[in-house]
């Protein structure tokens, strides 16, 4: 049987269930107790293993299979989830994604399974379990390779290693017939509290409290006792065994200096790589999913269409005239709900992009030591197809740059009497006919002044020019190609790499890009777009004997223009407009339109290009009206000023100005 047929299918169905493990694998992360996420889980995996055996993808059915076989041990608790089993399971979804690729781009699925298989088997069999006992934890740098430890808890390591305090790990058991595992485990918090400070307990205190654990239980603590006053302390308690007890070496300053040295070298390389990764294995594929709602109506428009063309014909044969109105309004009625339908069949919620984040928060956050807790607003908020597909990079520009240069270290955030655990939020509404994106991160902010220094060392911009510019155009120089060139990778610098090409995708989508920034409290960049990019509301201006239009989306207001009104500064001829002055630009010359001199009567069509506005001549307004934008085709692409071309309802074609490309 012959199932490429089905291939799309497989597909897109593939990457909804790889999608929903990340998502829920995340979440059980942070929630270890919950049996409903690895139910959930395991419906993901188990279809996913039958979807490919059915198309006989055997080395992705294999793979599932094993996962399935530990997450029922899992699910019935006879083994115990942690860091290991998680980072397992990672490690085997992006191996499943990566297999995914190759047959999406018509490779052959060769990819060796056998390592990983036997890693989740020998985790099902619980042979590689962290067992306390026997983990070798007294390195000189074990608190950077403990699985258990983050990088905060280390940094209380080392802090209280200047102090002079020792940091210690410990392992008790409780008998096994002990009917009262909670008052056994409250009795040694309290006697160890008495001669140091817990930092860590396995399982939580919630945990130990609600009596959810097994017998064990590993502390973490910090205490100038010597290790028979430990020892002591734990004896005094009846059916509590002492099993383990290890004194972490925490680094000398001058070793603590060259290791985190080695790590931020390798920082930059792996957030490189991070991004690249996902990147590649979440690319969307091109279908949409439509409710078969919307569908009826499309349906139910299509046959009234198809009756009142069966009416036209009629009037055409008997020559009665006197439906033709009637028809006509009928028929307006029906193109106008159409073109609702087949509007809003093309828009997508904007959580398609969104979903691809939480998963590369986690992992570039891992890579780059840092703690953030990524908020996600607004994924229901609506786009079209069009956009939805183009969005993704500049947000994951904007996301690498907010994790990467914007939030601080743990270490650096307390010292700034802030939370240990930077905030990232990626917000979506809708205003009017727009949707409006943010990018918002609590962290270190952009400093103005570091921003003029690094503009006039790169050659942007002169020191005159800079006294010209109040903070907003400052600190919008970000966004040139040119400051993100920098060799040296600091606070500033570092924050523009990628976002003069962000600035070109967002005009090139015919919207526009703001950034606000507090120094010591954060960054928050703003996105606006248009709902769709298939048919738009537009101004018609009329020069010479051409038609352009212009995106009502990038018009401020209009207003007219006697000649004798035009002043000029430095040769730029410009116009007082309510106090202010505003920059004149003919459309005639800009658009080299051949024909004669503009009369004394003009129209000036006031533009935004991003904080700038600009005044367009024009010789006539024709007014508003609705288009359609078609595609200006291959030969004519990337031409600057253009966005496409739109046909009139007289059959003439009229160009569509591209306002952000147009000066």
């Amino acid at each position: 049987m012959d199932m490429t047929q089905y291939l799309d299918l497989f597909l897109e169905e593939a990457a909804e269930h790889l999608q929903s493990f990340n998502q829920n694998l995340l979440i059980l992360e942070n929630n270890p107790e919950r049996l409903d996420l690895l139910d959930e889980i395991f419906r993901s995996i188990h279809t996913l293993k039958g979807m490919s055996a059915t198309m006989g993808y055997e080395s992705i059915a294999q793979l599932t299979h094993q996962m399935e076989n530990l997450l029922d041990k899992l699910r019935e608790r006879k083994i115990i989830l942690n860091m290991t089993i998680i980072n397992c399971l990672f490690k085997t979804a992006d191996f499943l994604d990566n297999m995914v690729d190759c047959v999406r781009s018509g490779e052959t699925v060769n990819l060796s399974v056998d390592e990983l298989k036997a890693e989740l088997n020998s985790l099902e069999k619980g042979e590689v379990l962290l067992k306390p006992e026997t983990r070798d934890i007294n390195r000189s740098n074990d608190v950077y390779n403990d699985t258990e430890i983050n990088e905060f808890e280390s940094n209380v390591f080392i802090e209280a290693a200047k102090k002079g305090l020792s940091t210690w790990k410990l392992v008790v058991k409780i008998e096994q017939g002990c009917v009262m595992k909670g008052v056994r485990a409250f009795m040694v918090f309290r006697n160890i509290e008495s001669i140091g400070e817990v930092i860590k307990s396995i399982p939580s205190v919630q945990d130990i409290e609600d009596e959810k654990f097994q017998q064990d239980i590993t502390l973490y603590i910090v205490t100038e006792s010597e290790k028979g006053v430990i020892e002591n302390q734990i004896d005094a308690i009846s059916e509590v065994k002492l099993e383990t007890l290890v004194e972490i070496e925490i680094p000398k300053q001058e070793e603590l200096g060259s290791i985190i040295e080695t790590k931020t070298e390798k920082q930059t390389a792996l957030a490189t790589d991070a991004i690249n990764a996902q990147d590649k294995k979440h690319r969307i594929h091109q279908t949409v999913r439509v409710d078969i709602g919307r569908l009826d109506i499309l349906m139910s428009l299509v046959g009234e269409l198809v009756i009142n063309k069966t009416r036209l014909e009629q009037i055409h044969e008997t020559k009665e005239m006197s439906g033709l109105n009637d028809t006509i309004e009928q028929i307006n009625r029906i193109t106008t709900d159409l073109q609702t339908v087949v509007q809003n069949v093309r828009m997508v919620p904007i959580e398609q992009v969104f979903n691809r984040f939480p998963r590369m928060v986690r992992d570039l956050a891992k890579d780059l030591g840092k703690e953030v807790n990524l908020i996600l607003e607004g994924k229901e908020t609506e786009l079209d197809r069009t956009v939805i597909d183009e969005i993704g990079d500049p947000l994951l520009h904007l996301i690498r740059n907010s994790i990467d240069h914007g939030l601080e270290s743990a270490q650096e955030r307390l010292k700034a009497q802030k939370n240990a655990e930077g905030m990232l939020k990626l917000s979506a509404k809708q205003e009017g006919n727009q949707v409006v994106i943010a990018v918002e991160d609590d962290g270190r902010g952009i400093d103005a002044e570091r921003i003029r220094k690094k503009a006039l060392d790169v050659g942007l911009v002169t020191e005159t020019q800079l006294a010209g510019m109040d903070e907003m155009s400052i600190m919008n120089l970000i966004f040139e190609a040119g400051f993100s060139t920098a060799q040296n990778i600091t606070d500033v610098s570092g924050r523009g790499v990628g976002l003069d090409v962000v600035r070109s995708k967002i005009y090139s989508l015919s919207g526009q890009v703001f950034i606000e920034t507090k120094k010591g409290q954060g960054t928050r960049i703003v996105i606006k777009l248009p709902l769709t990019l298939a048919i738009i509301q537009a101004l018609l201006v009329k020069v010479q004997n051409e038609i352009f239009a212009i995106p009502l989306a990038n018009i401020d207001e209009t207003t007219s223009l006697e000649k004798q009104q035009i002043k000029y500064v430095q040769e730029q001829p410009v116009m007082v407009l309510r106090g202010k002055i505003l920059p004149l630009v003919f459309l005639k010359e800009i658009l080299a339109v051949p024909g004669e001199e503009a009369g004394a009567d003009m129209y000036v069509i006031v533009v935004r290009k991003g904080e700038q506005q600009i005044g367009l001549i024009a010789e006539e307004l024709i007014g508003q009206q609705e288009i359609v934008i078609n595609s200006l085709g291959k030969l004519l692409t990337g031409i600057s000023g253009l966005a496409g071309a739109s046909i009139l309802g007289d059959g003439r074609v009229s160009l569509i100005l591209d306002i952000a490309t147009l000066f």
